[in-house]
């Protein structure tokens, strides 16, 4: 199931879902799915705001038309169907390969995505992969399973053939986007962690610190960064509370995912910018509240305000 194609009442149950302000790992654990298939799914198919299961179904359609067998290799001197020099296709093929390589991607890795990148159809078996790169079978299966760890490279059971197609998407530049995002949030974190731990008053702890503040900005940078209108959203409810209201309260108050409000806190945390004129923060039952922010007002400023009747 967890590697079956999504099915129409599938994509039926993202678009619920996103229409519900689901997150997307919480559709995934409802289909049973990985995180990354609905990601993915909804990035190319519309983003969350122009989803619509219909519109997916119909262009998964036409992609999978898309996937036919690649065309019988051309002798060298032969130019292909579409009058292409097969020496020059070749030539840029390694050329191609040569830069991903430079970006920090093994070398037979970075052949056969070339390969599949060039070719029409987007597909390619993995005899046809060795005839065109003329090495061996185990090369292009190790290659094939680096790529498929990365998401570059799905593979799917030709109906027709008893052998596998990997194939590369249209988005599949996104999906490196996206993960060399979730790269950099996790440089984020654990360097975060490392600035605790060493302290950050420490040279070494306020390198750590740095280099937190570095990728996290990074990351968000590359993911669209927070959601302004949920954490200005949680922030009005906090105020109009007064007294402190944990993320379960918030999400029931709000009618939202719990996972859409830890969310929405987490991102006031994180831009403090945000929240002003208020500041978030949490008390040790780990409930939520705001105040005022005190650099706001000098103390003279702050004392005249408070006699003010």
């Amino acid at each position: 199931m967890p590697g079956a194609r999504l099915t129409n009442e599938d994509r039926e149950r993202v678009a619920t879902g996103l229409a519900e302000g689901l997150g997307y790992a919480e559709i995934a654990r409802q289909l049973g799915r990985p995180t990354s298939t609905v990601s993915r799914e909804v990035s190319r198919n519309g983003g969350p705001v122009g989803y619509r299961a219909d519109h997916a179904h119909q262009a998964t359609e036409w992609r999978a038309r898309r996937r036919k067998p690649a065309p019988t290799a051309e002798s060298d001197t032969d130019a292909d169907a579409h009058g292409r020099d097969p020496a020059a296709v070749r030539g840029f093929v390694e050329q191609f390969a040569t830069l991903m390589v430079q970006t920090g991607l093994p070398r037979m890795a970075a052949r056969v995505l070339a390969s599949l990148v060039t070719t029409d159809s987007g597909s390619l078996t993995a005899a046809e992969l060795v005839g065109l790169l003329r090495v061996s079978p185990a090369s292009v299966s190790k290659a094939i399973g680096y790529l498929e760890g990365l998401e570059l490279v799905q593979r799917e059971r030709d109906p027709r053939q008893r052998h596998e197609r990997y194939f590369i998407d249209d988005d599949v530049w996104l999906q490196t986007w996206l993960t060399s995002a979730r790269t950099n949030a996790m440089l984020a974190d654990t360097s975060r962690q490392g600035a605790g731990i060493f302290d950050a008053a420490t040279p070494a702890g306020a390198r750590l610190d740095q280099m937190s503040r570095f990728f996290a900005q990074l990351s968000e940078d590359m993911s669209g960064g927070p959601d302004v209108g949920d954490a200005l959203t949680v922030l009005a409810a906090l105020v109009h509370a007064v007294t402190p209201r944990t993320a379960e309260q918030l999400a029931v108050a709000l009618d939202w995912p719990l996972e859409r409000v830890t969310n929405a806190l987490r991102d006031a945390e994180k831009h403090p910018d945000l929240a002003d004129p208020v500041a978030l923060a949490c008390t040790d039952s780990g409930a939520y509240t705001v105040s005022a922010k005190l650099d706001r007002l000098t103390a003279a400023q702050r004392e005249a305000v408070m006699g003010v009747v």
